[in-house]
C-alpha cells in the first residue's frame, strides 16, 4: 500500500461532445485519488476516451463538469509540474539532442524578452543547462549521439531523447500517450526497461496510456481499465481500478506466472469485450483510493 500523499484527486469528471447527433458523452462521472510515486496505467477500448482523459489530466482540455486538482490546485491548462511524452517524438527536427533536451529548461526559466533584455543572464544559465543537460544524457546511455539529429537516431534513441525532454524539467507528474506503440517488440521491451528504472530513481507519478493490456500490467503499481462497455452505459466508467502486487518494478519472468496471465484475461473479459456487460455495482474498484 501507498502510503503517499495524494498528488492528484479527479472529482466526479465528466466529458462529454456535440456533433451532429447530438451529445455525445465520453466520460461519466470519473473520480478517484492518485498519491505520489503511482504508476498508474490505462487501458481501453479505442474510442473509449483514454486520449481525452489523458488530455483533461495536461490541461489542454476542459471537463464538461467535475474538476482535476494537482496538490489542489484545478487544473485549468498545461503546466510545467506536468510533463508530457507522446507516441510520435515530440522532438524538434533542427535541433541536435542536445539542443531538444536544453529547449525545455530555458523556456522554463527565460521568456524572448527576457533573453534580450539580460544576455549576461541567459549565457550564464544556458552554459549551466548544457552541463545539466550533458549529464542527463550520461545516465540515459547517449551521451555520444549529443550533436546528432534526430532523423539520425533509432525509434528507441528518439523516444529516450523525449523522455529526457519531458523529465530534465522535474515534473511531478509524467503523462505517456502510447509512448512505445510505434516501437518494434525488441525495442520497446528496452524501453520499458527504461522508463521503470527512471520511475524507480525518482519516484514520481506516472500516468501511462496503451493499448496493450500487458505492458499495462507489466509497468504498473495501478492498473485502470477505461470502459464503455457496461449496463445502461452513458459514456466510459473506470470498470477496474485494481492495485498491482509486486515487486515493482517486476521481472520478466513475472510475465509467465500463472497470477498474470489470468489477470490478463480478466482484464481482456472485463474492459475490453463489448459482450461482458455488468452493471455498475459489480465493478471491480478494489484499490483504495478508488472512486466509489
Amino acid at each position: 500500500m501507498n502510503n503517499n500523499p495524494i498528488i492528484i484527486r479527479f472529482e466526479n469528471l465528466y466529458k462529454s461532445f456535440r456533433d451532429s447527433n447530438g451529445t455525445q458523452n465520453v466520460l461519466n462521472n470519473i473520480s478517484a485519488n492518485v498519491r505520489l510515486g503511482e504508476f498508474v496505467t490505462i487501458v481501453g477500448p479505442s474510442g473509449c476516451g483514454k486520449t481525452t482523459l489523458f488530455n483533461l489530466i495536461l490541461g489542454s482540455e476542459k471537463p464538461t463538469t467535475g474538476q482535476i486538482l494537482v496538490e489542489s490546485k484545478s487544473v485549468t491548462g498545461p503546466d510545467r509540474d506536468r510533463g508530457v511524452v507522446f507516441q510520435r517524438y515530440s522532438l524538434f527536427p533542427h535541433l541536435t539532442v542536445l539542443q531538444n533536451i536544453v529547449f525545455g529548461l530555458e523556456v522554463q526559466e527565460f521568456s524572448l524578452a527576457s533573453r534580450w533584455f539580460h544576455p549576461i543572464r541567459y549565457t550564464k544559465k544556458r552554459r549551466e543547462f548544457k552541463e545539466q543537460a550533458c549529464d542527463y544524457l550520461d545516465r540515459i546511455g547517449l551521451q555520444e549521439h549529443a550533436d546528432k539529429y534526430p532523423h539520425q537516431l533509432s525509434g528507441g534513441m528518439r523516444q529516450r531523447v523525449a523522455i529526457a525532454q519531458a523529465l530534465i524539467t522535474n515534473p511531478k507528474i509524467l503523462l505517456m500517450d502510447e509512448p512505445f506503440g510505434a516501437l518494434d517488440n525488441q525495442t520497446r521491451e528496452q524501453m520499458q526497461h527504461f522508463i521503470l528504472e527512471q520511475w524507480q530513481e525518482r519516484q514520481m507519478t506516472i500516468f501511462f496510456v496503451t493499448h496493450d493490456t500487458e505492458e499495462a500490467l507489466y509497468l504498473a503499481t495501478r492498473i485502470w481499465v477505461l470502459s464503455p462497455y457496461y449496463k445502461e452505459a452513458e459514456g466510459s466508467k473506470i470498470v477496474i481500478d485494481h492495485a498491482v502486487p509486486g515487486p515493482h518494478p517486476k521481472p520478466d519472468s513475472a510475465k509467465y506466472t500463472d497470477w498474470f496471465t489470468e489477470m490478463l484475461a480478466r482484464l481482456r473479459k472485463e474492459g475490453l469485450d463489448r459482450t461482458y456487460l455488468q452493471s455498475i455495482r459489480e465493478f471491480d474498484l478494489s484499490h483504495p483510493d478508488a472512486g466509489k
